[in-house]
């Protein structure tokens, strides 16, 4: 869809025009000049001290016209970022009412394409907005529709239920460790995941990397006398090493890391289930770890197949049954909504299949398309569901884990993902993921230790965030580990200097 774009000549409105387009749109194309284009949509800024005004036009190939226009009051001593983001988003308000008159598709997120609408959420109440407020703000301002602002409550007075300190956490940190093997690489995959047949030189040597940052990031934290609250081993798949090498690793955390005793959570991903062994589970359970996910992600064979996953069916609920019987008591599971070939019977076989198991938690993903997955480079070869059919299946997967006891945790949303919708977590009572909660609602800094883990230092006064990553290959990683590790610890240094 080309969209020619008049009245806007400020470069930093053009990303929020694109990301609302492609909302409804599966490729946006805008120009700026005049061009051979399908629609055309004309705005009219007027701005003074106190508040902005925005009209907007779209005009059809045929002729057909639509008008929408949205006036925001803005106080004088608001400016800088913050008048500009005020802006951007009265100009996001006029554009997708514009489409959704035009298409007649209505967003229930409204103008909302960033990742954390939770974040956003809690930011107002921290701010001591009240919950009234908030939701008029989200539907005025917005235009979220009431299922996503109640959706959101929901999960912000879960969250709150859960950790009650939530708010005063920013000076502890959680940990992220990356291990970057799987035994292979699915399609719709864009995280750090190398096969690991054949690679075991290259897990030799990160693992060497790993144990080094695992010493100094808990040698820096004890000095500090800074507590973890979560840690969290995730990839690629963690139990694609060894036994024997993940005995040793947690040993290394058990010696490295201040006060293991009292961290609230440890989590491994065991996602894969041709990963998980019974040496395997033993090990797990001698370091005192039972929150694990073994991942289905759907119950049909075909569909395993097409997206490049080598386990059955059979294989998931044989290493669910295996991990529960040897005292795994918080097993999460996930499923994604949209995987290539399957439509809502398919989805709906994947729900009555959890309803035998009832793993502890169950995260519902909505297939993204993300750009350098092969999915995504071979859309072609990868057919998926309607909108329409998509939204069903959500709907379903609402009511399913409503029936059966389940309560919205988290939530996260992705660009490109199947009908603008959304990943939630759903858990059983008090036995929500801690970790992903944090990594959400970025209330303390995460430090991702391993290949491809990024870290994110979140100041403990001001929020600010930065941004840090270690290389995604493990050749990369093995040639520069103390490198990155002596980075990170110097910006702790300055985030936590008194």
């Amino acid at each position: 869809m080309k969209i020619y774009i008049k009245g806007i000549e400020d470069e930093r409105f053009h990303r929020p025009l694109t990301l609302i387009g492609n909302l409804f749109f599966e490729e946006t194309e805008l120009c700026f000049i005049e061009d051979d284009h399908t629609l055309e949509a004309e705005f009219f800024i007027q701005e003074d001290d106190e508040c902005v005004s925005i009209t907007g036009n779209l005009l059809t190939e045929d002729g057909k016209r639509y008008e929408a226009n949205k006036e925001k009051q803005i106080p004088v001593n608001v400016e800088g970022k913050e008048r500009l983001r005020q802006v951007k988003n009265t100009l996001s308000f006029v554009y997708l009412t514009l489409l959704q008159d035009y298409t007649g598709m209505i967003q229930k997120w409204g103008i909302l394409t960033g990742i954390r609408p939770t974040k956003l959420y809690h930011k107002k109440r921290q701010e001591g907005m009240s919950t009234e407020n908030i939701h008029k703000m989200f539907k005025e301002e917005y235009l979220l529709s009431d299922e996503k602002i109640n959706l959101m409550k929901q999960i912000v007075e879960r969250q709150l239920e859960v950790i009650p300190d939530l708010d005063s956490l920013s000076n502890e940190v959680s940990i992220y460790v990356g291990i970057p093997f799987c035994p292979t690489k699915c399609a719709y995959c864009t995280f750090p995941a190398y096969a690991i047949n054949g690679r075991q030189g290259s897990v030799t040597s990160f693992l060497g990397g790993l144990h080094y940052e695992m010493r100094e990031i808990g040698r820096w934290l004890k000095e500090k006398n800074i507590k973890i609250t979560t840690v969290y081993y995730g990839g690629g798949t963690p139990t694609s090493i060894t036994a024997e090498e993940m005995d040793m690793l947690y040993e290394e955390m058990a010696e490295s890391f201040p006060h293991l005793e009292n961290i609230r959570e440890i989590t491994v991903e065991a996602g894969r289930p041709d990963t998980i062994t019974k040496e395997k589970l033993d090990i797990l359970n001698k370091w005192k770890i039972d929150r694990i996910s073994i991942n289905p992600q759907s119950y049909t064979q075909a569909t395993l197949k097409a997206i490049g996953r080598h386990h059955t069916v059979e294989e998931t609920i044989e290493k669910f049954h295996l991990a529960r019987s040897m005292g795994m008591n918080n097993i999460n599971m996930d499923l994604i909504i949209g995987l290539p070939g399957e439509g809502v019977d398919e989805f709906d076989y994947s729900l009555a299949e959890s309803a035998k198991l009832m793993p502890e938690s169950l995260t519902v993903h909505t297939l993204s398309f993300k750009r350098a997955s092969e999915m995504t480079q071979n859309k072609h070869k990868y057919k998926v569901a309607s909108r329409e059919e998509i939204t069903t299946m959500m709907d379903h997967a609402v009511s399913w884990t409503k029936d059966h006891g389940y309560t919205p945790y988290y939530l996260y949303r992705q660009k490109n993902i199947l009908g603008n919708l959304e990943n939630v977590g759903y858990a059983l009572k008090g036995q929500d993921s801690l970790y992903n909660i944090m990594i959400m609602e970025e209330q303390q800094t995460i430090i991702g230790i391993g290949c491809g883990a990024a870290s994110k230092f979140v100041h403990p006064v001001t929020r600010k965030i930065t941004h840090f990553a270690n290389p995604k290959d493990p050749k990369s990683y093995n040639d520069g580990f103390e490198h990155y590790t002596n980075e990170k610890i110097s910006i702790l240094e300055e985030l936590f200097s008194k």
